[in-house]
């Protein structure tokens, strides 16, 4: 391939809203075989499709992730909950990631854990077939919430990690269209509040958390103290925490 114009690339990248053009256009110079390859990819990129779904790859703490076209892509912000999940991690977890999506999470916490026992689910087969390629030689369920696990999980759950839906159904029009435009619905829409999906985690938690076992949901900061009264209705002990740096909230409710 011809060595591409550089610039003009980054250009026609920024003007279409790229924040980080020059890192993108380096990534689709680097994954593209021809200059007829490259323009496909740039026109797709420009078009809204997002980036990672482009390259067929995410980095997520620190690690290169598999994410097919229309699988949630994983967002910066959700490395603070597998920080909470590593901080609070006892020897050999059992750890489940619920609403899994691409199963970065999950992944993340087999990276900075090793000896884990992890399982993960998804309702969406495409979420699951993607999530197994990224989580190999574990389980990896298709199912609503609770029904992706096999019921011997039940009060053996050490930390129960959940990054599920949590946009209010009348803000999704407001989101990026790389979001909004590319990513399912259900992956986006949390419920009239956003907390939906989150009221029914918790309202089986302590039934799969063993005693003294976590249940860590991402949330947003205006939602954090409903999604922790959630918790206390459910019948956990609630807590929130806060990273400014990455823009992240993170409810943990620990199992009495």
């Amino acid at each position: 391939m011809p060595d591409p114009d550089v610039a003009a690339l980054t250009a026609r990248l920024r003007a279409a809203g790229c924040v980080f053009a020059e890192d993108e256009a380096a990534l689709l110079i680097a994954a593209a075989a021809s200059a007829a390859e490259l323009e496909r990819l740039v026109d797709q990129r420009v078009s809204g499709r997002p980036l990672e779904q482009i390259l067929g790859w995410a980095e997520f703490c620190g690690l290169r992730i598999f994410v097919e076209p229309g699988v949630f892509v994983p967002r910066r912000r959700t490395e603070f909950l597998v920080d909470q999940a590593v901080a609070l991690a006892g020897p050999h977890p059992v750890v489940v990631d619920l609403c899994c999506g691409s199963g970065a999470v999950g992944a993340a916490v087999i990276d900075r854990l090793h000896d884990v026992e992890l399982w993960a689910g998804d309702i969406d087969p495409a979420a699951v077939r993607c999530a197994r390629r990224n989580l190999p030689d574990r389980e990896v369920g298709e199912g609503d919430l609770y029904g992706a696990l096999p019921a011997a999980l039940a009060s053996r759950i050490d930390l129960l990690l959940v990054n599920a839906p949590y946009v209010p159904t009348d803000a999704i029009r407001l989101m990026p269209p790389e979001a909004r435009d590319y990513e399912p619905p259900f992956a986006l829409d949390g419920g009239p509040d956003g907390m939906d999906i989150h009221r029914r985690v918790a309202a089986e938690a302590a039934a799969w958390l063993k005693p003294g076992g976590h249940l860590l949901i991402e949330t947003s900061e205006r939602q954090a103290r409903h999604v922790a009264a959630i918790f206390t209705a459910s019948g956990l002990h609630a807590r929130v925490t806060r990273s400014e740096d990455l823009d992240a909230t993170v409810a943990i409710g620990r199992r009495l």
